[in-house]
């Protein structure tokens, strides 16, 4: 036995295949936890919505006109909430529209929101996949 020996069974350093197990699987856990992680941060982009508000008319003090576009994953049909707001920032006016799948990726759209009074602005307040 050489002196190397004596002191690691001396001061209890010799390596068991128990340790080494325990070793493998943490190390095994830790590589299906990221894994997990990995794919739950690409699942969830992969129906991301795009919106972005174009512009808006009040065309009277009963409705209000919002365009806006949105990219969303082809093939996949959308829904948006669009809402009115007055001076004051208090909603008067709320819509949800929903558009059917399409080949394209960004499209654009017009639409007219009716309102309970004179709206300053119009805006969309959130849009999902259905």
């Amino acid at each position: 036995m050489t002196t190397q020996d004596m002191l690691d069974e001396r001061y209890g350093r010799t390596s068991s295949p128990r340790k080494r197990w325990t070793i493998g699987i943490i190390i095994a856990i830790a590589a299906v936890l990221v894994g997990l992680f990995a794919w739950m941060t690409i699942a969830g982009s992969l129906d991301d919505v795009d919106v972005d508000t174009t512009g808006f008319a009040v065309e009277d003090q009963r409705s209000v006109a919002l365009a806006f576009q949105i990219s969303v994953p082809e093939g996949r049909t959308v829904a948006c909430a669009l809402e009115a707001q007055d001076e004051d920032h208090g909603v008067v006016g709320w819509k949800i529209v929903e558009y059917p799948a399409s080949d394209l990726r960004a499209r654009a759209f017009r639409e007219s929101i009716p309102t309970t009074a004179e709206a300053t602005t119009g805006l969309v307040s959130d849009c999902w996949v259905t």
